[in-house]
């Protein structure tokens, strides 16, 4: 009975005692290291480092002191660099510089991502497609497409593969290796009409099936595209594509009315 009760009297202590550190102010001081105190906040940012085994240890009596031991030794170690004048070394202060510049590129982007979403949803509503036009769009284009296409960077090169292709058609793949530049995602696409670019949409739904058709000039280069498949879909399954396009749609819309109030210019280097 007695063993029960100290261990009884032991298990509540060391309760309390994590009640205490959970409770602790975040200013109170954990420990000393010259002018420096490691305060309660100190020891909580270390707690989250850990993984769940480790942090489950250095919530004890224990493990607090053992993590107190690590915070110390660390804090020991930065005091003397920082009296040795080991900041002024021209290694470290690369590596600053270097941080410093990667956080402010890193919070850069981070900014401007979070006020794209901010745009995106205040003008959600405007941008969303109603039930009928999903419908009219289905009714209109109720199919999607298989196209290989070759992008070459000159004119000159891109008329000569075509010629061959329109020849030979089964040297598709050859052609592919030795000139195209598109790059893996761009090689085979399985599109509805407006998921990707109109001009070659409009030439491959009026193509047949394995003829090579080109060439066209887009902003990626020159283009020679194959419809190989077409598959007609269910409106349960098109919906969501096509609600993708029309949300484009109207965001294409409403960015050339900005254009009007922001002077926009692109130079092209090519020409």
């Amino acid at each position: 009975m007695r063993h029960v009760t100290l261990c009884l009297a032991i298990c509540l202590g060391l309760a309390a005692c994590q009640k205490d550190s959970a409770t602790a102010p975040k200013t109170q001081a954990a420990a000393q290291v010259g002018n420096v105190t490691i305060t309660q906040a100190d020891v909580d940012q270390a707690l989250e480092l850990l993984n769940e085994d480790d942090r489950h240890f250095a919530q004890t009596p224990l493990g607090k002191q053992n993590l107190l031991q690590v915070l110390t030794r660390e804090k020991l170690i930065l005091a003397d660099a920082r009296a040795t004048g080991l900041e002024q070394e021209k290694d470290y202060q690369q590596a600053i510089r270097q941080k410093r510049a990667e956080l402010d590129r890193a919070y850069t982007q981070f900014e401007q991502d979070a006020l794209l979403r901010t745009w995106y949803e205040k003008n959600g509503a405007q941008l969303e497609p109603t039930e009928k036009e999903i419908k009219a769009y289905f009714d209109q284009y109720p199919y999607e497409m298989t196209l290989k296409q070759i992008i070459i960077d000159n004119a000159q090169t891109a008329d000569q593969v075509l010629r061959t292709l329109k020849a030979s058609p089964g040297r598709w793949n050859e052609m592919a290796r030795q000139y195209s530049i598109a790059p893996k995602h761009l090689q085979i696409l399985t599109v509805m009409p407006g998921e990707y670019l109109e001009n070659l949409e409009v030439i491959a739904a009026n193509s047949p099936i394995g003829k090579a058709q080109g060439f066209f000039k887009t902003p990626l280069g020159f283009h020679i595209i194959m419809k190989t498949g077409e598959n007609k879909l269910s409106l349960k399954q098109a919906e969501p594509r096509i609600k993708q396009v029309l949300q484009q749609q109207r965001i294409d819309e409403l960015l050339e009315t900005l254009k009007n109030t922001y002077e926009v210019t692109i130079y092209d280097e090519n020409k």
